[in-house]
C-alpha cells in the first residue's frame, strides 16, 4: 500500500485521538468541580434545579431546595457549582454591588448632557426665541437682523481672480 492510501486513515485516527483527549479533559474538570463542593455552596443540577449543598458524601449530595425540602442527589447529577453572587442573582434576584457604578452607561442620554449649573439658570441664559431652520426670504426677516445684514455687507467681495499679492 502506498502512503497516499494510508493518509486518510492516519488523519481519522488522529482526529479521534484529539476528540477523546478533549472529552477526558472535560470529564476531569467536572470531577474536580464536584469534589470542590462544600456545604453552603449554591449548585445547579443537570435538570436545572437550583439548591444549596447541605451535606457532601462519597457518591451523593444532600441538597436544600427550600424550607423543609431536602433532596438526595448523585454527585454526577450536579451540573455546576455557582459562586455566591451568581447563586443570589439567579435564585433570590439579588444583584451584587458593583464597585464601579460610575463607569456604567446610563439608560438614557439625559445624564450625559447635564451641566453643573441648575436648569433654571440654563433656561434663563438661553434665548427664548425658537430656532427656525427653514429658509427665509429677505423681505420676511425682522428688523433685529439689521446688524447681521451689516456684517454681511462688510465681507470682501469676490473678484475675477486678480489679486494684488503676487
Amino acid at each position: 500500500m502506498s502512503l497516499v492510501t494510508l493518509l486518510p486513515f492516519i488523519v481519522l485516527i488522529g482526529a479521534m485521538f484529539l476528540m477523546t483527549r478533549s472529552a477526558k479533559k472535560k470529564q476531569q474538570q467536572a470531577i474536580e468541580m464536584r469534589n470542590q463542593m462544600q456545604p453552603g455552596s449554591g449548585v445547579r443540577t443537570i435538570g436545572g434545579m437550583y439548591a444549596t449543598v447541605k451535606e457532601v458524601n462519597e457518591d451523593t449530595v444532600l441538597l436544600d431546595a427550600g424550607p423543609g425540602v431536602e433532596l438526595l442527589f448523585a454527585k454526577n447529577s450536579i451540573g455546576a457549582v455557582l459562586t455566591d453572587d451568581e447563586y443570589n442573582r439567579i435564585v433570590h434576584g439579588i444583584e451584587h454591588d458593583l464597585k464601579s457604578d460610575a463607569d456604567l452607561v446610563p439608560d438614557d442620554a439625559s445624564s450625559l448632557t447635564e451641566t453643573d449649573e441648575p436648569a433654571a439658570d440654563a433656561a434663563a441664559a438661553s434665548d427664548d426665541k425658537p430656532v427656525d431652520l427653514g429658509k427665509k426670504d429677505v423681505a420676511d426677516e425682522p428688523a433685529d437682523d439689521a446688524v447681521a445684514d451689516e456684517a454681511k455687507t462688510e465681507q470682501p467681495k469676490k473678484t475675477d481672480g486678480d489679486s494684488e499679492a503676487k
